[in-house]
């Protein structure tokens, strides 16, 4: 017999569980199929056990870099990394826990097992047959793998979360956010770190000045950065992994980490019984209300080509449960202006367009730019000079901030506020008219000139 729900979401992440959740807050019959960990790749391989590296090597820059300048004896200090693990997995079993306690106090059924669309509103799971009125394709990405001799030998950023020990050295390849934010939580935590990237610069998406400001920052401390070269084979050398471009070995490390990329989720799922399109990227094409071709079914997260984003994602996904269960007018969300954060040493922040992008759109005329370069007072103080930048980019004649960048301590934080005023329609006169927070590195965004 056929089991009926209203909604059927397939992708147990961040997008499938909000949508899910609102869905059902709704009155809303509602299932999720999942066939592996519940709460997807943020939870369980990604944005939370990376933020939790990412704090613990900020403990380590604290007590071995400041910690002395502040007056803090830091000799005889040791790290666990067994010990961090517990406290790093105890987060993650605590975080999905919440989504279980939560699909159960909703009434969402779990059914576990990967799903099968087999048309007309119909999902074959384990040899059972769901019906969902409506139906949302929530699966996520996966890890890009490299396809070069040797490649047996990599590790990926999800193999990274299940280290047990860390090496004594490593090469990431791939200088996007994965790249860079694992790179320095193992830097920071004490491993000799390679980074080898086919790019010209780091985060070839956020603004160049700002990463310029960090290639300098690595410079003097940081991970070995090897810009535009390819790795084209892999070889097991006395026990390490050497590292070969055109014949000659040019790192050698106890691990290599691929962090090349993303692929989405779309085979083995039964798109091929459904009117559900792949665009030329290997997307899920949908339309601006995240609907497939198939009627009824919406597609959300990392399976389209938008941004991958685990926010992004959320809000999508209950805006689809919104528009489909709470008479909302649209399923469309705005994709502009998403602040974002590489977590890096320190974080860099981002809203908005880049100046490049603004100069592809506008005319150089339109365009103010306006930029503060200081130094951290937290780094300052303990004897180190840490140069931090932040940068407005304003168009028009009453100058809308339309684009925001900043690396400094504390950028993670500051700049979600400033999104706010961005969606608004902030002008730098707006951002001028506002008393700064002093001392602080937010002050800097409010009294450029």
């Amino acid at each position: 017999m056929t089991k009926e729900f209203d909604y059927i979401v397939i992708g147990g992440g961040s997008g499938g569980i909000a949508s899910a959740n609102r869905a059902a807050e709704h009155g809303a019959k509602v299932a999720v199929i999942e066939e592996d960990q519940l709460g997807g790749t943020c939870v369980n391989r990604g944005c939370v056990p990376k933020k939790v590296a990412w704090y613990a090597s900020k403990v380590s820059d604290a007590i071995h870099r400041y910690g002395p300048g502040y007056g803090f004896n830091a000799e005889n200090v040791t790290f666990d990394f067994s010990d961090f693990k517990k406290a790093q997995d105890g987060y993650v079993s605590r975080s999905r826990q919440g989504y279980f306690n939560r699909f159960d106090s909703n009434g969402i059924t779990l059914i576990e097992g990967r799903a099968v669309l087999k048309g007309n509103q119909k999902v074959e799971v384990n040899g059972e047959i769901y019906h969902g009125d409506k139906i949302l394709i929530a699966t996520g990405g996966r890890p890009k793998s490299l396809n070069v001799p040797g490649k047996e030998l990599l590790d990926n950023s999800d193999d990274f979360f299940n280290w047990e020990t860390l090496p004594e050295s490593v090469a990431v390849i791939g200088s996007g956010y994965i790249g860079i934010e694992l790179s320095q939580v193992l830097h920071g935590l004490g491993v000799k770190t390679h980074i080898i990237t086919i790019d010209e610069r780091p985060l070839l998406n956020f603004d160049a000045d700002i990463i310029a400001e960090w290639q300098k920052m690595n410079e003097a401390d940081g991970p070995e950065l090897m810009l535009e070269t390819a790795v084209d084979e892999y070889r097991e050398v006395d026990g390490q992994i050497a590292c070969y471009r055109d014949g000659q070995e040019i790192a050698r490390v106890d691990r290599v980490i691929q962090a090349i990329g993303r692929v989405p989720n779309v085979e083995q799922i039964g798109l091929e019984n459904t009117a559900v399109e792949i665009d030329e990227m290997g997307y899920i094409a949908v339309d601006e209300g995240h609907e497939t071709a198939e009627k009824g079914v919406y597609a959300i997260g990392d399976v389209i080509n938008r941004i991958a984003l685990t926010p992004v994602a959320i809000r999508a996904g209950r805006q689809v449960a919104e528009y489909l269960y709470n008479n909302a007018e649209t399923s469309e969300i705005d994709y502009s202006n998403v602040p974002t954060v590489a977590f890096s040493h320190p974080a860099i922040g981002t809203i908005g367009l880049t100046e490049d992008q603004a100069r592809e759109i506008y005319e150089d005329s339109e365009i103010k730019v306006y930029t503060n370069r200081f130094f951290s007072m937290y780094a300052s103080a303990a004897w180190h000079r840490e140069p931090n930048f932040f940068k407005l980019v304003c168009v028009g004649e009453d100058e809308s901030v339309v684009g925001l960048h900043g690396i400094g301590e504390g950028v993670d934080e500051m700049i979600q506020g400033f999104g706010v005023a961005m969606k608004m329609g902030a002008t730098k006169k707006d951002f001028d008219s506002v008393i700064a927070i002093h001392p602080t590195g937010a002050e800097e965004f409010v009294t450029m000139r």
